[in-house]
């Protein structure tokens, strides 16, 4: 008897814990990431800038799956770890002040920026 009830228990607990751990992204903070570290890179390179409204949701959904940039030489994970984040904080503000942002969160706040601010997204954006 007593196995009966602590299943559904542990069941709800299990459940919970998970729920618990779950990562709502912050499309604002992955905006300002984008717009200071990403774009202020493009700019300077030949690539040039690249708005998120320049692609489609899925296109950027493609694209971070992939995690490829620079044709496949790097990843795009790279340019949102804390490594290259402590590497550029000295010349960019937005890097010094998401230094201790976890890796795996601010990955998923750029890529809501970029589905958000897509060309099929709910608000099409420039970075300008």
């Amino acid at each position: 008897m007593k196995l009966k009830t602590a299943l559904p228990l542990l069941a709800a607990t299990a459940l919970f814990a998970s729920a618990a751990q779950a990562y709502d992204a912050d499309w604002k903070r992955g905006r300002v990431y984008y717009r200071s570290v990403c774009t202020s890179c493009h700019v300077a390179s030949p690539v040039g800038q690249i708005n998120p409204s320049s692609r489609t949701k899925a296109e950027w959904a493609a694209y971070m799956q992939a995690d490829k940039h620079g044709k496949g030489k790097e990843t795009v994970r790279q340019y949102v770890s804390k490594q290259y984040r402590a590497s550029i904080k000295s010349g960019n503000k937005a890097a010094e002040k998401f230094a201790d942002v976890p890796d795996q969160e601010l990955f998923e706040d750029v890529k809501v920026f970029l589905m958000r601010g897509a060309k099929d997204g709910e608000s099409p954006a420039s970075c300008s």
